[in-house]
């Protein structure tokens, strides 16, 4: 039988850590092994117990989070689930927590009373222990240059759809930075909570000025070099076919494949819209999501792309597209940009 994930709790409220530990004494998988209020508590715990996982708060006094997350993806990796606020500010931190290192991002939830708000930590807890922590602080950030096997687009690809989950803020700011100015449009999907998606379009944005990054809006035309990432919250992001030009249409609906917005939502409105036409790329996260989908994408007659095992978070979503026959090709995920381009040379 497997030993249960050992987890240091890091959280400057009392409160809040005994609702985590209370949480995840319903996870047989999961042993609490040391809270700590302050980050130079987590400090001598980690020395002391060696846990598999930390939680963290993003915003602690003193030393914030971010502050702790940095010195320890310095001098001991370890998988790191942040714990943020639903606001600007904490979604805005929590980007750059991703962006660091951190496995994933828990927003706290307002729930009723008696409610679990952090039900779905645990599993992102078991998760982060399967993971490699890796410190990115010293790789390269998108605003640096890349060297890329193929530079140019052909002409065979009118629009680009790209669905991602668990590990895909590094992975998406990879595969975009490789794409010149005037690509063709992209549309992604990646599941965030709302305010979220905003900060991190934003963020992408800044770094990468040969491409328009924003969350996508209702009734966009796409256009050349733009980039839309669907909005977290309750709407599916799907590609409707107007005039002749792909336009963005943001729906209502419930959660499809456990997500809204969807992976497959957005695959299957860029199948029928856009069929051969397309290339559709999916990359690390927990689930299926977007398999489904981008098999629909296959076949309809694009060209689809997987990320491999080796260089996902979480090979969750490549390798269930992988498994029933969605991907035309498997690829490290810094050689994804370069693939995607050569598509016109196939």
């Amino acid at each position: 039988m497997p030993q249960p994930v050992r987890v240091l709790i890091v959280d400057d409220s009392r409160t809040i850590r005994a609702l985590i530990k209370r949480s995840f004494a319903q996870n047989p998988d999961i042993e609490v092994c040391g809270e700590a209020a302050n980050p130079l508590e987590a400090r001598d715990l980690i020395i002391k117990d060696q846990p598999d996982v930390m939680t963290l708060d993003v915003e602690m006094p003193g030393m914030n989070g971010l502050q702790f997350l940095e010195k320890i993806m310095r001098m001991r990796p370890i998988p790191v689930v942040m714990v943020s606020s639903l606001t600007a500010k904490g979604a805005d931190t929590a980007i750059t927590a991703l962006q660091m290192g951190a496995f994933d991002c828990y927003p706290k939830h307002n729930v009723a009373p008696g409610e679990d708000a952090f039900a779905g930590l645990g599993r992102l807890v078991v998760l982060a222990a399967r993971s490699q922590p890796v410190s990115r602080i010293q790789r390269r950030t998108p605003s640096a240059p890349v060297s890329h096997a193929q530079t140019t687009w052909g002409n065979s690809v009118d629009l680009v759809a790209i669905g991602s989950s668990t590990g895909g803020v590094e992975a998406l700011e990879e595969v975009l930075s490789g794409f010149p100015q005037k690509s063709p449009p992209v549309v992604i999907c990646q599941h965030m909570p709302p305010l979220f998606t905003a900060s991190f379009a934003n963020r992408l944005n800044q770094s990468m000025p040969a491409l328009s990054i924003a969350e996508a809006q209702d009734g966009e035309v796409l256009q050349p070099g733009m980039v839309r990432i669907a909005p977290g919250g309750d709407r599916h992001l799907v590609v409707d076919n107007g005039g002749g030009k792909y336009v963005t249409r943001l729906i209502s609906g419930a959660p499809v494949s456990g997500h809204c917005p969807s992976v497959d939502v957005l695959f299957k409105s860029v199948a029928k819209h856009a069929g051969r036409n397309a290339l559709g790329i999916i990359l690390t996260g927990m689930g299926r999501d977007g398999a489904e989908g981008l098999l629909s994408m296959r076949q309809a007659g694009a060209y689809t792309i997987a990320q491999d095992k080796t260089s996902s978070v979480v090979y969750g979503m490549p390798r269930v597209a992988a498994e029933i026959g969605a991907a035309c090709q498997v690829v490290p995920l810094r050689q994804i940009s370069s693939a995607a381009m050569a598509i016109h040379t196939r």
